[in-house]
C-alpha cells in the first residue's frame, strides 16, 4: 500500500531510529500498532493525519529505556514534525496524543486531562499490541530483556499501583498480567477495540491456565 511521502518519511525515520530497539518495542510494534490504527480508524470519525502520525512515532523513545525520561519521546517526534512542515495545529495534537496514551499516564491522580478520539484510537490499538498472543510475547521478551523471573508463587501481584510504583516494579512476568495485561480489556475507547480485546482477553486467560497447570500438574488453577 502507498503511502503519503510524509507518512512514508516517517516510517523512515522511525525504522532507522529503532532499528536496534528491544524485540517488543521495536519497528514491528510500531507497524503493527500503525495498521490497527487504521484498522479503528474506519469506523471512528478522525484526523486520519493525526492518527497515523501518532501511532508511528508514539515509542520513538520508550521512556523505559530512557531512564524513565518521558520528555525524550515528544522532543524527538517534535524536531522531527518540526523538518517536515507540518501544521503547528497538528504537531500539537499528535505531541498532546504521545504524551498522555501510556498505561501509566492513566494510573497517575489528578494528571492533567486531555482528549480527543484520535488519542482514544491510537491509544486502544497500542493497547491491543499488549494483550491476546503478541502481547503475551512481547511481555516475556520484555522480561527476559530485564533478566526477570518468570514467575515466583511467593510473590503476588501489586494491584493498584501508582505511577512511581508501577514504573519501578521488577517483579515477575506473570504478574504483569494482573498488573496490566489483564485490565486493559475494561480501559478500552472504541467499539472495535473493545470488540477485538475481548478475544485477546480470553486468550491469555486460557494461556495462564495452562501456564499454572504445568507449572503445578497436581492442581489445576483457574483464573477469571
Amino acid at each position: 500500500m502507498s503511502h503519503s511521502p510524509l507518512i512514508q518519511k516517517t516510517i523512515s525515520f522511525v525504522k532507522e531510529t529503532l532499528k536496534n530497539a528491544e524485540g517488543g518495542h521495536d519497528w514491528f510494534h510500531i507497524e503493527r500498532v500503525f495498521n490497527t490504527t487504521k484498522l479503528i480508524s474506519e469506523h471512528e470519525k478522525v484526523d486520519v493525519l493525526v492518527t497515523q502520525l501518532a501511532a508511528l512515532l508514539h515509542d520513538i523513545a520508550d521512556p523505559k529505556f530512557y531512564n524513565g525520561d518521558e520528555s525524550v519521546g515528544p522532543r524527538m517526534a517534535l524536531d522531527f514534525l518540526n523538518t517536515q512542515e507540518v501544521n503547528e495545529e497538528t504537531i500539537d495534537h499528535v505531541i498532546n496524543i504521545i504524551k498522555h496514551m501510556s498505561f501509566k499516564n492513566s494510573l497517575e491522580k489528578n494528571q492533567k486531562v486531555f482528549s480527543s478520539i484520535e488519542l482514544k484510537v491510537v491509544q486502544d490499538a497500542d493497547r491491543l499490541d499488549a494483550i491476546g498472543a503478541i502481547g503475551i510475547a512481547r511481555a516475556f521478551n520484555y522480561g527476559g530483556f530485564k533478566n526477570r523471573g518468570l514467575y515466583d508463587p511467593e510473590i503476588s501481584p501489586k494491584l493498584n499501583m501508582s505511577k512511581e510504583e508501577y514504573k519501578k516494579s521488577n517483579t515477575p512476568t506473570i504478574n504483569h498480567f494482573y498488573e496490566k495485561l489483564l485490565l486493559l480489556k475494561d480501559k478500552m475507547n472504541t467499539k472495535t477495540g473493545k470488540k477485538l480485546a475481548e478475544e485477546r482477553h480470553q486468550y491469555m486467560l486460557g494461556f495462564l491456565n495452562q501456564f499454572y497447570s504445568e507449572w503445578n500438574p497436581q492442581s489445576l488453577k483457574t483464573t477469571s
